[in-house]
């Protein structure tokens, strides 16, 4: 075997042992990342799963690392172009709500189950939660002090406030749909963000 072919093997491998570890830690919760169940999933040895990551806690920030991937995929991309400002954030917010009823992840988002299980908790995968959950934040206020400037929301809009109050949506919306199935959840949950962007 050629190394370059050796190469292209061993990223093949990663990206399967990390995608099946985004799929299992959503439904199991990252604890749930056992290096002897990722291994017998994907008919690996538990040696040659350990190489490509060494520890379970490297494989744990790299399944958070691909999820956040997945979540700007899903979720920013598809607004990226619209006008910033009130009609982006609107476009998140609806993108937002498909990503969570198409249930994109097999256990529902990663991030809000992650958070449920480190919010206690210190060490690199609360702080990279935390980094994550930030930068996310940053994005969603900068587009509701936009929407204030170009008076699409009013004046007095706090934007702390109003991010807080659409991730209050989010995390609800995704409780309820893996907890009872989507049913009436995803309407509410445009009703609310509906409410809350009311110009």
């Amino acid at each position: 075997m050629s190394p370059r072919h050796s190469a292209a093997e061993a990223r093949h491998t990663r990206e399967r042992i990390i995608e099946r570890s985004v799929d299992l830690a959503s439904v199991e919760g990252l604890e749930g990342l056992t290096i002897g169940r990722l291994a017998l999933d994907l008919g690996i040895s538990k040696s040659g799963l350990l190489g490509h990551f060494g520890t379970k806690e490297a494989l744990q920030l790299a399944a958070l690392e691909r999820a956040a991937v997945v979540f700007n995929r899903e979720v920013w991309r598809p607004a990226a172009d619209a006008t910033p400002g009130l009609p982006r954030l609107r476009g998140v917010c609806a993108a937002w709500i498909s990503y969570l009823e198409r249930e994109v992840f097999p256990g529902g988002c990663l991030f809000v189950s992650s958070t449920f299980e480190y919010d206690g908790r210190g060490g690199p995968v609360r702080a990279l939660l935390q980094r994550q959950f930030r930068a996310w934040e940053l994005r969603l206020t900068t587009e509701v002090r936009r929407a204030v400037t170009t008076g699409e929301l009013p004046p007095d809009t706090d934007a702390a406030q109003l991010v807080f109050e659409l991730y209050g949506v989010m995390m609800s919306l995704n409780h309820a749909i893996q907890l009872y199935g989507a049913g009436r959840a995803p309407a509410l949950a445009r009703a609310a963000v509906a409410r809350l962007l009311a110009t």
